[in-house]
């Protein structure tokens, strides 16, 4: 489903078109080659492409090159990928927290269904009621 072609068609003045047909047989290519090139340069660099006439390709110093080129300082890029160790270690970490806290609930509810096995603190605190009602109460002095 991914990659199907598409057609575009788009209306030119005749001396732009006459322009093209040029670029193309000097590249000795077809018209159609000449549009995708520029549509895959264009896609390419994210729409920012400047076109520049040939005989400036030589008058444009490094300095103006396009796309800009920017240099990174290394202590920049080993940061950057210790923070990626970083994450990815702490990824894990959650993974195994999350693992333990599906077995603690897990066995949570195993033990649930065994009820004789939990004491409840309500029914603790009832009976101990119910009792110091029953026992006499002693006093020293």
């Amino acid at each position: 489903m991914g990659n199907k072609n598409k057609t575009i068609s788009f209306r030119v003045n005749e001396d732009s078109f006459e322009k093209l047909r040029e670029i193309a047989e000097e590249r000795d290519i077809s018209l159609s080659a000449v549009f995708r090139e520029y549509v895959e340069t264009l896609v390419a660099h994210d729409g920012q492409v400047e076109v520049v006439p040939e005989a400036r390709i030589d008058e444009v110093d490094d300095t103006d090159a396009f796309p800009p080129k920017v240099e990174v300082p290394k202590s920049f890029v080993r940061e950057h990928e210790r923070l990626e160790l970083e994450a990815d270690h702490l990824r894990e970490q959650l993974e195994e927290h999350k693992q333990y806290v599906t077995y603690l609930h897990d066995r949570l509810d195993e033990q649930t269904e065994d009820e004789e096995d939990i004491v409840r603190l309500e029914d603790l605190d009832s009976e101990v009621g119910a009792d110091e009602e029953d026992e006499p109460t002693f006093r020293l002095g």
